[in-house]
């Protein structure tokens, strides 16, 4: 979470701590001492090193991992009003936001585990994920320094947006940060892998999939519907993340909230409804799509080993 609020997110996934605990989970359990540490003052004790380093163990370590690595969306709702508005919010009210969104994920992928968990698959003698991990590690650790700290502007290179500077079209169609992003280029890897996480670490399959969806999205939808000026999406910008108002200007969110904090009915009706861009509205609604879509992805094709 705390990467969450860079332009370019930093991606730190579960799976980077599942592979380089391992190695040191191995490594303690042939190091440290067996003798057992009493409690002061108790009848309670413990070994530093009770065995080898356990499947369990490691299960236990990338469940927290995946717990404090991933952000939470819902956790913006806490961000926003203590942002924008300056109101506290009570912290146990905080943390039921926030697990009755992600138990929903937990609970989903324990009936998927048994039908989606695969082994790994090698030619003897290969590369094996640990030592592929190890490289890639130490590869992107030393680039990062090119376009974290000596060339910035690597992250985004708008071929379109150099060419013509003051075209309201060509920023629009070759922005990679407030448009379609049409020759525009990156070579910051955490531009590459900062929201969808390490393309490295992903199967193939779902890689085309996601490009096809993108492509289809992007190319397709958003261009469609933004030029046919559908819900009005030409008096608002092409992509952005700001909610508007009825003329186009941001949506002064203040003006229907009362003193309690809660909606004013009469003011908001006599402002103006809540306009998103059109890329947000495609964004929201294919992001609750998902929901229904992975149960229907794993009923078709997984659903004989659930």
């Amino acid at each position: 979470m705390f990467f969450a609020y860079r332009t370019n997110q930093l991606s730190v996934g579960s799976v980077c701590v599942q592979i380089i605990t391992l190695p040191i989970g191995r490594f303690l359990a042939a190091t440290l001492p067996k003798k057992d540490v009493r409690l002061p003052l108790t009848n309670w004790s413990f070994s530093l090193n009770p065995g080898p380093f356990s499947i369990k163990e490691h299960c236990l370590i990338t469940i927290f991992a995946g717990a404090g690595a991933g952000g939470l969306y819902a956790i913006h709702i806490v961000t926003i009003v203590k942002a924008f508005y300056h109101r506290d919010i009570h912290p146990m009210a905080g943390f039921l936001l926030a697990q009755t969104t992600q138990l929903l994920g937990y609970g989903w992928a324990g009936i998927y585990r048994k039908a989606l968990h695969l082994k790994e698959k090698r030619e003897k003698g290969g590369t094996t994920r640990l030592q592929f991990f190890v490289i890639v590690f130490i590869g992107s650790f030393a680039y990062y320094a090119v376009p974290g700290f000596l060339f910035p502007c690597l992250s985004c290179i708008s071929v379109l947006c150099l060419i013509f500077k003051k075209s309201v079209a060509a920023h629009q169609i070759g922005s990679g940060l407030r448009g379609l992003g049409i020759g525009s280029f990156g070579f910051d890897w955490s531009t590459v892998a900062g929201f969808l996480g390490s393309p490295l670490a992903t199967p193939a399959t779902a890689i085309f999939n996601i490009m096809a969806s993108f492509v289809l999205v992007i190319y397709v939808l958003l261009p469609l519907t933004y030029w046919t000026n559908t819900y009005n999406a030409k008096r608002f910008p092409i992509m952005s993340a700001h909610v508007f108002d009825y003329t186009g200007r941001t949506y002064n969110t203040t003006r229907i909230i009362n003193q309690a904090f809660t909606l004013d009915a009469e003011e908001a009706e006599s402002y103006s409804k809540i306009n998103l861009s059109i890329m947000f509205v495609l964004t929201y609604g294919l992001g609750f799509a998902t929901l229904t879509a992975s149960i229907m992805h794993v009923a078709l094709h997984h659903g004989k080993y659930v």
